[in-house]
């Protein structure tokens, strides 16, 4: 999360769109839009991350209708044809792997992508999953690793 945190905080925010999936707690999403955000979709697969989010967007006293919060299957149905500038996904690199050609057609070309919740280990087969995202160098702290990338104009 600190990685992911960190890496929102060093790009331009204002305006943009962002979908934080796998959104938790909604920690990622709501700095986005603390930092100039003007959107967030939020997703996760489990109720209660969505009800976290909400409840973490009250607290922060942010606009509702500033962050979105749906399961994947409701994605395409509140959200149709939905790309966005950015994406945020701190997951396991089981989930990113399965999900590439997902998280990769949700982001606009030249859209920026951020991908956590990896080991070290399993860096290089992430990006391997997502062949048109033109990754900069990892970043490391302690075991884990950030990847941050832009969207080729090339569909998944």
């Amino acid at each position: 999360t600190f990685l992911c945190l960190q890496w929102l905080d060093s790009i331009d925010l204002a305006g943009r769109t962002v979908v934080d999936y796998g959104c938790g707690s909604g920690i990622l999403g709501i700095a986005a839009l603390l930092l100039g955000a003007e959107r967030v979709i939020a997703v996760d697969n489990d109720p209660q991350a969505l009800v976290a989010t909400r409840d973490n967007l009250a607290r922060n006293d942010i606009d509702e209708h500033r962050l979105s919060a749906c399961a994947p299957e409701q994605l395409g149905q509140r959200h149709p044809d939905c790309q966005v500038d950015v994406l945020v996904a701190n997951i396991l690199a089981g989930p990113l792997i399965s999900l590439a050609d997902t998280l990769t057609n949700l982001t606009l070309p030249g859209g920026k992508l951020c991908l956590s919740g990896i080991t070290a280990g399993q860096a290089m087969e992430v990006q391997s999953a997502y062949p048109a995202v033109n990754f900069a160098p990892p970043a490391l702290r302690e075991e884990w690793v950030r990847l941050t990338g832009t969207r080729t104009a090339t569909r998944a």
